[in-house]
């Protein structure tokens, strides 16, 4: 019998909408109940970060005075539930199963909602649960820190950390909708006001010039944390995320590139060999600076871009060196470097990982050059004890 082949191409339209607000839970701010109006009876179950409870200790009872206004047409499903976020809440399957248990106590179908409110890695967590019960309850993310508001919790993905490796386990799904509330910003510590930044950092530099030197231009207001200049950043960020995600041709990353992970495969590493004590914004500073140090040294990234780069991060208050940085002698066994082979295979396909040709213009290189990876930790390790470099 011959072959014969039926094939269609499948296309699903997602509308991507991120809205930006304050106090989300006022009684007078519908911004929530328009985002899942829809017809019918509609439950929700309310995921909240312990650490943003703590920072708002009546956050859980406006929640629930929020939605009883709301009427038949939308109710809770039982209180919030109050769960530890940090990294914590992904490094292992117990969030998973919290939340997958409280979707079948309560009877919430694909129509229903599960509403997080907290960093990336609680939306992570509550974004793979949603993704994987039923094959899909609508997942509506509230960020709660500058990370989330500018980078994580506008994507697609969702992902826990498994086997010691970051977002083993996941899943693309993109959320119902995304809210952020830039009031519950004022409560955080100061790494975590900052800690958002260097996503900004990072888009900039790969996508936009100009969104790099209006972040020059800020820099003391940013690193006083003023509110104006944080909101103009986070937002702006937050669009040049989306855009790539919507407009950059592979937003489930079907292909072998990840430009928006720009610094992350050391990044990622990094995560792992300290066991999470360095936070994802420090390790994407450490990893960033790596990686702009390494291609001023490959003849890529002109010396004085380099050196601009690098001293935005530093004023910024980041850390351009930690000494799990260092290369082992030869380089090419380091732990640190496990992390291309783990990069490469978490993409598949050949390794892709994106340099810089110039500040605002990103550069796919498929091999890296170990010896120049061990240089270029020394020459940062140097430039961290260098006053004013």
């Amino acid at each position: 019998m011959a072959v014969r082949v039926i094939e269609h191409t499948l296309r699903v339209d997602w509308k991507m909408r991120v809205t930006f607000t304050r106090d989300i839970f006022a009684a007078s701010n519908d911004t929530l109940l328009r985002a899942l109006a829809d017809t019918g009876p509609r439950q929700a179950l309310v995921v909240l970060d312990q650490g943003v409870v703590q920072s708002h200790p009546g956050l859980p009872a406006r929640i629930e005075g929020y939605f009883a206004q709301a009427g038949p047409a939308l109710r809770m499903a039982g209180a919030p539930r109050i769960v530890p976020g940090g990294e914590s809440a992904k490094n292992s399957l117990k969030l998973i199963r919290q939340i997958h248990g409280w979707i079948h106590d309560h009877g919430l179908d694909r129509h229903s909602y599960v509403i997080a409110a907290g960093g990336g890695a609680l939306l992570d967590a509550a974004g793979f649960a949603a993704a994987t019960a039923h094959r899909g309850v609508r997942h509506v993310r509230l960020p709660t820190t500058t990370l989330a508001q500018a980078d994580s919790g506008v994507g697609v993905k969702n992902g826990i950390n498994l086997f010691g490796k970051k977002n083993f386990a996941g899943v693309f799904a993109p959320p119902h909708a995304v809210i952020n509330d830039f009031d519950f910003l004022a409560t955080l510590p100061p790494e975590e006001k900052r800690a958002g930044y260097v996503e900004a950092v990072k888009v900039a530099c790969i996508r936009d010039r100009s969104f790099f030197e209006n972040i020059e231009r800020q820099v003391d207001s940013l690193a006083s944390f003023q509110a104006e200049s944080m909101h103009e950043i986070i937002m702006r960020c937050a669009a040049l995320h989306l855009e790539h995600i919507v407009r950059g041709g592979d937003p489930f990353e079907n292909g072998s590139a990840r430009p928006l992970d720009f610094g992350h495969w050391a990044a990622h590493k990094l995560e792992q060999l300290s066991r999470f004590s360095i936070s994802h914004g420090n390790a994407v500073a450490l990893g960033m600076a790596l990686d702009v140090e390494y291609s001023r040294q490959k003849g890529l990234l002109p010396a004085a871009s380099a050196r601009r780069i690098l001293r935005l991060l530093k004023k910024l208050g980041f850390k351009l060196f930690h000494p799990l940085l260092r290369c082992q002698s030869p380089p090419a066994g380091s732990p640190l470097l496990q992390g291309l082979e783990e990069f490469r295979e978490h993409l598949g396909g050949e390794l892709t990982i994106t340099l810089l040709r110039e500040i605002g213009l990103g550069e796919e290189v498929h091999e890296m050059d170990t010896e120049a990876i061990a240089s270029s930790v020394l020459e940062l390790e140097r430039l961290e004890q260098t006053p004013g470099s």
